[in-house]
């Protein structure tokens, strides 16, 4: 079985994260896509972020019932911090037979030397499916040098180009500009009810 870990805040989750997720499953050959809400986030601790109770919603709205794509509790059921590597190492011992391929960005990818322990994190991935913008190409032989052996397990995907982002959305939905569109009707229509994002 492969299984594609896609980790995040996803706040919100939006139409970007489904359709990078959904070229990965197809791309990558996955049989399930295992969206792993992150409460805590390591790298964002001078960040505000949204209740995780909220975010957890959002997220199954999100999915609606894709077979393909399932949440995954791993971080939700454990205390800070939640680095990668240790959530890997607890999928591995959730799924000891699976083959786990954590999905990133190239800019993920540039910074993954800076990871914590990152030699761990490559042992315990056996797969990295790196999702790359349009046009853009990513010299394998730096991160090699800093991290052997990771090279190996690069599988590059095509993304389509959208200029979407979570912060980006959350000015939007405070500033009342337009942002319907933006989301699965689920989500949208959550947002509304919850009266999420709002500056009051």
């Amino acid at each position: 079985m492969r299984l594609g870990i896609f980790g995040g805040t996803f706040d919100p989750p939006h139409i970007g994260h489904l359709i990078l997720a959904a070229e990965a499953h197809q791309q990558l050959a996955l049989d399930r896509v295992l969206w792993v809400l992150t409460p805590h986030p390591p790298h964002k601790t001078d960040q505000k972020v949204s209740f995780q109770s909220d975010r957890l919603d959002l997220l199954q709205a999100a999915l609606g019932g894709d077979p393909h794509f399932e949440i995954s509790r791993v971080d939700i059921d454990r205390p800070p911090p939640h680095f990668a590597v240790d959530t890997l190492r607890l999928l591995h011992a959730q799924y000891p037979k699976a083959v786990l391929v954590f999905l990133m960005g190239g800019d993920s990818l540039d910074d993954l030397p800076q990871w914590h322990t990152p030699r761990d994190f490559l042992l315990e991935c056996d797969e990295l499916g790196v999702m790359c913008r349009p046009g853009r190409v990513i010299d394998l032989s730096e991160l090699e040098s800093l991290l052997p052996g990771a090279s190996r397990r690069v599988r590059f995907l095509e993304a389509p180009l959208l200029e979407i982002s979570s912060t980006r959305l959350r000015e939007k939905i405070a500033a009342g500009d337009v942002f319907r569109y933006y989301f699965p009707p689920a989500v949208y229509d959550l947002i509304i009810e919850k009266r999420l994002y709002r500056d009051d």
